[in-house]
């Protein structure tokens, strides 16, 4: 290990920075927010390192380095493009025995500032020790995209609540298993939706009555099928659940991702195949989440789109379940964007309706003529058994044959087929599609040639001016 890792308060401590400018200015914002005395000795500043001065956030100090300086000073950053100069500073700090740190220059350095992921009070730093800085700062970016922001929060509560749960809990073992509890449950939950009140009050149940505790559900949107496009947030919560009940559309790499000793029960529907009645899925959240077990309905899409979250959530409302929604990327803002047909176009369409085509029994109640009108897409979700209908209809009020269209099967999957054509070939384009599919209804349809980008053409038919555009390649 070249470096020990060392978190200093710089609280009210002098700190020295040797030069004003851009790369002088970058520490300065670091030392400034750990709250250091910044004392800065430069022939001019920088526009923020001015900004600063005339502020009195910073002191300048001289405008040439003198070795007297120093005293006084906890650690020195010099950050210059004068070799010479830097030479002379790293010199009389070693001489005075003064942390420092030469911007750049690691053979010069008795300390270094790592990548730094700021969750204050949690903080946590990463270095290459200066062997390859791009690393370590591409090694942050991925923590980043991992560690939810409310995990500040989250450690401040848990440090106001440390001495009332030694007391309480007399070993070790206890407090480090309660600690992993909260981190991990309802708790981390509440401090993430910002509801603190709720979040302590859940604490204080996991304290002192722990054998009343609940389970909850989370219900997550797994998006359309490619497992990049699954949330943040979705992936935080599918790593912390206990069961999952997943829909038939969750593609095997998101299930990939559960945590390996969850439970995975699929509760999914498929037209003329064997699905888990609705009232039986509703049972079991409530069931397992009074198990006191951490649930995640995991659905593909968005779970408030054609998704039946809205009656999973009355059903655990109505049961006194504790839940929170994490949305998805829907199916018709995902496909089509891998299909290169944009929604919406200045020049096309000025609105879009999205449109189940399984509706409740006895409740169809579109309005065909309002669907019928031009410069406006429809999104059609579940609609390939409908499709002779939906195409009739259309064009029975008004919608001409020829508008483009386009069936886009699998969506943002690696075998993603995306068939185009006009409405007068909807129904035959539906029966050829892979599902699941959607149907997308409009001029913005037409663009699919012009603006795809996800795989490429290999194959085209040429009976009835139709094309087959399969995408082979995974670029997510």
């Amino acid at each position: 290990m070249d470096y020990l890792p060392i978190f200093a308060d710089l609280k009210h401590r002098p700190v020295l920075v040797v030069g004003g400018g851009e790369i002088a200015a970058r520490k300065i914002g670091l030392l400034l927010s750990a709250g250091a005395e910044v004392f800065v000795v430069a022939k001019s500043l920088g526009n923020e390192v001015s900004q600063w001065h005339l502020t009195q956030r910073i002191h300048w100090l001289a405008q040439s380095f003198e070795v007297s300086q120093l005293d006084d000073i906890f650690l020195v950053v010099a950050a210059t493009n004068d070799s010479t100069l830097n030479a002379r500073v790293f010199q009389a700090a070693n001489q005075r025995r003064r942390l420092i740190n030469i911007v750049d220059d690691p053979a010069r350095c008795s300390f270094i500032f790592p990548s730094i992921i700021d969750r204050s009070p949690l903080v946590v730093a990463v270095s290459s020790g200066g062997k390859a800085p791009v690393l370590a700062r591409l090694l942050r970016e991925k923590l980043e995209a991992l560690l939810p922001t409310s995990l500040g929060k989250v450690a401040q509560i848990a440090g106001n609540w440390r001495g009332q749960v030694k007391q309480h809990l007399k070993t070790l073992g206890e407090r480090r298993g309660f600690w992993e509890r909260v981190f991990t449950g309802r708790f981390a939950a509440l401090v993430a939706a910002n509801r603190i009140d709720d979040a302590e009050k859940e604490l204080e149940q996991q304290l002192y009555h722990a054998d009343e505790r609940t389970g909850d559900v989370t219900l997550v949107g797994a998006g359309p099928g490619n497992a990049g496009l699954l949330t943040l947030r979705g992936l935080q919560a599918i790593q912390q659940a206990d069961v999952v009940l997943h829909d038939a559309l969750v593609t095997e790499e998101i299930l990939e991702l559960v945590r390996r000793d969850a439970q995975l029960i699929s509760v999914g529907k498929r037209a003329g195949a064997h699905s888990v009645a609705q009232e039986e899925t509703n049972r079991l959240l409530v069931e397992l989440a009074q198990q006191g077990k951490k649930v995640v309905r995991l659905k593909g899409g968005d779970p408030f789109i054609f998704g039946r979250g809205g009656e999973e959530l009355e059903v655990l409302a109505d049961a006194g379940i504790p839940f929170q929604v994490v949305p998805g990327i829907t199916a018709a803002a995902g496909v089509t964007a891998y299909a290169g047909i944009p929604l919406t176009h200045r020049d096309r369409a000025q609105s879009v309706t999205f449109i189940t085509g399984h509706c409740k029994p006895g409740t169809d109640g579109l309005n065909w003529s309002q669907l019928a009108q031009g410069h406006q897409t429809l999104a059609i979700y579940m609609g390939t058994v409908k499709a002779s209908e939906i195409q009739q209809q259309l064009i029975r009020h008004g919608r001409a044959a020829s508008t483009p269209i386009a069936v886009i099967g699998r969506g943002t999957r690696a075998d993603q087929q995306v068939l185009s054509g006009t409405l007068q070939q909807l129904d035959e384009l539906a029966k050829q599609a892979p599902t699941p599919a959607l149907l997308v209804i409009g001029e913005v349809a037409a663009l699919h040639h012009k603006l795809k980008w996800f795989g490429e053409s290999v194959s085209q038919t040429p009976q009835d001016n139709l094309t087959l555009w399969p995408s082979v390649v995974n670029l997510a």
